[in-house]
């Protein structure tokens, strides 16, 4: 089941999932593992504006994905980054897409106009992933990232969700 995250019943759980890719990976460039009270209240605060999505498989969350503000000026408003996560235990069973696909539609029917998926370098397997999705490569940040001893390239990849439509107002100008 995919259903709209519930800060106070999941942050242990999707926390859990997100910690080894802080510390034994570049995938996120966070460095240090935020406590549970501080992740709790960044899904309280991202998941008001944009969708944040769990994966449950029997009451226990395996994955989940989420959308944030690309930038803070306004213009930029009509475009989110998107992330997902999944359990090791439970990858390559279809549960990314499957996030994805709920968060990118959920995004589309808000009014975003572009979606950014950013991709710490090396990762295949993740560029493969948003190239199945449509997703083109708008660019790289080289040596943008230092962690684990050694500077990292991203790439981003991006793609139009609503791009034959003018965006109604998502805000009142406060982004």
């Amino acid at each position: 089941m995919i259903r709209p995250v519930n800060a106070e019943t999941d942050s242990a759980q999707i926390l859990k999932i997100y910690q080894p890719y802080i510390l034994k990976t570049s995938v996120s460039f966070e460095t240090d593992v935020p406590s549970l009270e501080e992740f709790r209240l960044r899904i309280k605060n991202y998941s008001r504006r944009s969708p944040w999505l769990v994966k449950v498989i029997n009451d226990q969350v395996v994955g989940y994905a989420y959308a944030t503000s690309h930038r803070s000026r306004q213009a930029y408003q009509w475009t989110q980054e998107v992330t997902v996560y999944v359990h090791p235990d439970y990858q390559r069973q279809g549960i990314a897409s499957d996030l994805y696909k709920s968060l990118i539609e959920s995004l589309k029917d808000l009014g975003f106009q572009k979606v950014l998926g950013i991709i710490t370098l090396p990762n295949e397997k993740s560029v493969k992933f948003h190239e199945c999705f449509g997703f083109e490569l708008i660019g790289t940040m080289k040596r943008i990232g230092f962690k684990h001893g050694q500077w990292h390239d991203t790439i981003w990849y991006g793609l139009n969700i609503n791009s034959d439509q003018i965006p109604p107002e998502l805000t009142n100008g406060s982004e």
